[in-house]
């Protein structure tokens, strides 16, 4: 069946309860489910959905653009799984499967930008272990 990488945006704006859907998103580990819940009523988009996490928390919603598509294919009751994926500066991602099972695959999610990771030096047999040098430490 289909299998795609969906963006939940909305992060910086609080639930109606007045929580944080950053921190809620931020408790949240890649392969932990969440649901999606069509929300027609929205007053800003009716076919807004939300995204909630395995704890019942909104995290946020899908984006404008393919909030309309995967809204409709859950009114046609098509089975989805959904799981967190992972969180790149203001958006948090999920992975979802259309059909009934889970994600058979959770790709990384990595900030654009970023160094690639450093590989800590080797400790000597003194058991010293040196910093690793980085802009931060003005080299």
């Amino acid at each position: 069946m289909e299998e795609l990488t969906l963006a939940v945006v909305g992060l910086d704006y609080p639930n109606a309860d007045r929580g944080s859907r950053r921190f809620e998103a931020l408790l949240c580990h890649p392969g932990d489910p969440v649901s999606l819940r069509p929300e027609p009523r929205n007053p800003h988009d009716p076919h807004a959905v939300a995204v909630l996490s395995e704890r019942g928390v909104q995290i946020g919603y899908l984006t404008a653009e393919r909030a309309p598509w995967i809204g409709g294919r859950l009114r046609q009751g098509v089975p989805v799984v959904a799981m967190f994926q992972g969180m790149a500066g203001a958006v948090a991602y999920i992975r979802l499967r259309f059909g009934g099972e889970a994600p058979q695959r959770l790709p990384p999610i990595t900030q654009t930008g970023d160094p690639p990771p450093v590989a800590a030096p080797e400790a000597d047999d003194s058991g010293f272990h040196p910093d690793p040098d980085g802009p931060e430490w003005g080299a």
